[in-house]
């Protein structure tokens, strides 16, 4: 923070180690919501900050960054592939023509992980949950925004929501923790709106599955005998706070009228899934010494990756470390980013499991589903 007031009055300008030290960080939300439980500072709306003024000031993004981004604006995901993205459908996955509900799986499970998309859509299926896909989907546009390039993010955001609105469908279910966030809290932020006036709802594979276990139209009953822990992804965790805008007068003392309801990472994902999780029989869950919205991040995320690769490794490593302490044989999250993160940095030869959670509740269903 006190870096953006130098940057505003002039006293400092860009250089490489400045742009590091802005741009090194997974904006996971952790200093947030921990810098919040003593003075309510908006750290993470400064970090963003911070990248969108580097952006209009032509010293960012990152070069990683910048190639993705320019990836997307040509082909409409990260990859520049011109395979299509529905390629990870296979002839058992039923999708309608029309359907009150459009899956998302987002580009990496297009084109990468195609066996995590294939497990959720088996999973909506599983559930009796009718769905779509987007007759034109492209990238969600989280690098972008997360590398302060919010031109053309907001850019993106129109584009997916008028889609989306156009296919009259009431519900979006994403089985990424980034492309959840992005849609669900980043697209109304950029375009000024609340969340609840996006004219549709957002829900994560975990609440899909929750909601269809609850109405008893997906059962849980086979079997899965594994110890696991549960790592709570940071777009399913902390991050995923409805967004409400906010226009008020900072006053006395640094104090502002009308209050301000902060976003404390509260709102989560946390007890649907243990719930979830708990309820197939064999399965022991082991929770590691932080959880819920004090979780590390993996860095596997938000376009970290891409120029800190080892600063990515170097957090998987440690939090994978973490969850073997536990004395669990396998690691479940809930995002394909976190996945694959996970996978990179385990030890060849190293029996411990890395699942997607809509793998273990597919097998819990009834189905194998796909393993990492």
């Amino acid at each position: 923070m006190r870096i953006g007031l130098h940057l505003l009055e002039g006293e400092i300008e860009w250089s490489d180690h400045l742009l590091e030290l802005i741009y090194a960080d997974p904006l996971c939300g952790a200093c947030d919501v921990g810098c919040k439980r003593n003075l309510d500072l908006e750290i993470g709306l400064t970090l963003e900050a911070l990248r969108v003024k580097a952006v209009q000031d032509k010293a960012g993004p990152m070069p990683g960054q910048k190639k993705v981004i320019e990836n997307i604006k040509k082909t409409g995901n990260i990859y520049a592939s011109s395979k299509p993205r529905n390629g990870w459908v296979t002839k058992d996955i039923n999708v309608c023509e029309k359907a009150d509900t459009v899956y998302y799986p987002g580009c990496l499970s297009s084109f990468e992980k195609k066996e995590l998309a294939r497990t959720s859509a088996m999973l909506l299926n599983e559930a009796g949950v009718d769905f779509m896909l987007l007759p034109s989907e492209s990238c969600c546009g989280n690098v972008a925004f997360s590398a302060g390039d919010v031109e053309t993010a907001r850019s993106i955001a129109e584009k997916n929501i008028a889609n989306m609105r156009a296919t009259g469908a009431k519900t979006l279910v994403v089985s990424c923790a980034e492309c959840y966030r992005m849609w669900k809290v980043d697209y109304p932020k950029l375009l000024k709106i609340r969340t609840s006036d996006l004219g549709f709802e957002v829900k994560h594979i975990i609440e899909a599955a929750y909601d269809a276990w609850k109405a008893g139209s997906l059962e849980l009953d086979s079997p899965v005998n594994l110890q696991v822990t549960y790592h709570d992804s940071c777009g399913v965790s902390r991050l995923c706070d409805d967004w409400e805008p906010y226009k008020g007068e900072r006053g006395w003392m640094g104090t502002i009228e009308p209050g301000l309801k902060r976003r404390r990472g509260r709102q989560g994902l946390y007890l649907k899934t243990r719930e979830l999780l708990e309820a197939i029989p064999g399965l022991e869950l082991r929770e590691m010494q932080r959880t819920r919205e004090n979780a590390l991040c993996c860095a596997g995320g938000r376009g970290t990756a891409l120029d800190f690769p080892e600063l990515s490794s170097f957090s998987a490593a440690e939090r994978l470390r973490e969850a073997e302490s536990t004395g669990a044989e396998a690691l479940v999250t809930a995002c394909p980013w976190c996945v694959s993160n996970f996978s990179n940095v385990k030890q060849d030869g190293d029996p411990f499991e890395i699942n997607d959670i809509s793998q273990i509740l597919l097998r819990a269903a009834g189905q194998g589903g796909d393993k990492e």
